[in-house]
């Protein structure tokens, strides 16, 4: 049977890494991963014991498509709490994840054939998902000195659309509200839609990120119960539209997924009251942060852009590699850590940089380091 020409996407090579990672388990190794950008916690157990308490006298069918109103007053009272931002949950949808919100956002902005401005590294679903909507994705590469993150001179011209992430995957790097306005100002000034991606805000170690919500309404917003509220399999995200959009991303909600999964709506309304135990979380990340911090530069992984948020370390590895994914390879073998290569992040330079995940337990960083030291030493020994 023939295939679509749009559906031959790339793929997520850190999905790949992880697939090895599980073969050497299952062949009886021990894994350190930092590969993977998930927390090693389970969701919380206020969200746990609410959907179990859900189980036994809710029928668990289909909601509405926007979401079950209480989460979406909940994620409203959220940026009231987080940014001071007053919001109208009626601009709040509720969706099957960020990627879920990611497909809604391109549906309802984009047209086959436009051109969409991302930052380079970035991302790599982005490039996917618009590809596999004939939506054309337009690197833009930023620099080491601007930490990863774009600028506007960086934004080409003839594209129809600007995706940001603050904090960044794979930098972890955060745009200030100054840098986030002049993005926002030249995307409104040349007609741009623009998506901010802010799935890693609350996982910040200094000062906080910024909505692109405190600039202005004029932004498709993104972000999602997985790694702040360690909710990664749950799939349930959310995106906030401009009033004027409610109606056609509901539209295409209904059509594309009818709603969002019942019982993750229902846990993630209960997360919203675990706070005590998400900054626990934080706390364990920014202890993680220090070490790789501390350790990394020590045993070679000198050159990177210490991260703002988010649970990574990005590396130029550029002089011990020209080829980030056989020496993601090697790293796995000899030393039982999975790390993933550049290339998912930016096809063009990635060869030369990986990304650490530091999401896992304090523990198992520790290990994952004193694994790295080793395997370090015996390389550049030999």
């Amino acid at each position: 049977m023939r295939f679509s020409s749009r559906g031959q996407v790339d793929p997520f090579i850190v999905m790949d890494v992880m697939e090895a990672a599980r073969a050497a388990e299952d062949a009886g190794r021990d894994i350190v991963h930092m590969e993977v950008g998930q927390p090693s916690t389970p969701a919380p157990e206020g969200a746990r014991r609410a959907l179990a308490e859900a189980l036994d006298d809710q029928a668990m069918g289909y909601t509405v498509a926007l979401g079950i109103p209480a989460l979406r007053r909940g994620i409203a009272e959220l940026y009231q709490r987080w940014y001071g931002v007053d919001l109208d949950p009626a601009r709040v949808v509720v969706t099957s994840g960020s990627s879920g919100a990611f497909v809604l956002a391109f549906s309802a902005l984009f047209d086959a054939g436009d051109r969409v401005a991302l930052g380079e590294p970035g991302y790599p679903s982005y490039r996917q998902i618009l590809r596999a909507m004939s939506v054309e994705p337009v690197g833009m590469p930023a620099s080491a000195e601007n930490r990863y993150q774009p600028v506007p001179q960086d934004i080409p011209e003839d594209v129809q659309g600007l995706i940001v992430a603050s904090p960044g995957n794979p930098s972890g790097t955060m745009l200030g509200k100054p840098e986030l306005k002049a993005l926002m100002d030249l995307a409104q000034a040349r007609d741009l839609a623009f998506i901010s991606d802010e799935i890693y805000h609350g996982l910040h170690y200094e000062d906080r990120a910024v909505t692109a919500l405190e600039v202005s309404d004029q932004a498709y917003v993104v972000n999602s119960f997985s790694k702040y509220f360690s909710m990664t399999g749950w799939r349930v995200g959310w995106l906030v539209v401009p009033e004027d959009h409610v109606r056609t991303v509901e539209r295409l909600a209904q059509n594309m997924f009818i709603c969002p999964p019942h019982a993750s709506q229902i846990a993630a309304l209960a997360a919203l009251d675990c706070i005590d135990e998400l900054e626990a979380n934080r706390a364990a990340y920014a202890e993680n942060r220090r070490l790789m911090l501390e350790v990394l530069p020590q045993i070679g992984f000198d050159r990177i852009a210490p991260p703002d948020g988010a649970f990574y370390i990005y590396a130029d590895v550029a002089h011990l590699t020209d080829n980030s994914l056989a020496f993601a390879e090697e790293i796995l073998r000899e030393a039982g850590v999975a790390v993933t290569p550049g290339l998912d992040f930016d096809p063009h330079r990635g060869a030369s940089t990986l990304r650490f995940s530091y999401a896992q337990s304090t523990p198992r960083i520790r290990e994952g380091l004193e694994r790295l030291r080793a395997f370090m030493a015996a390389r550049l020994a030999g």
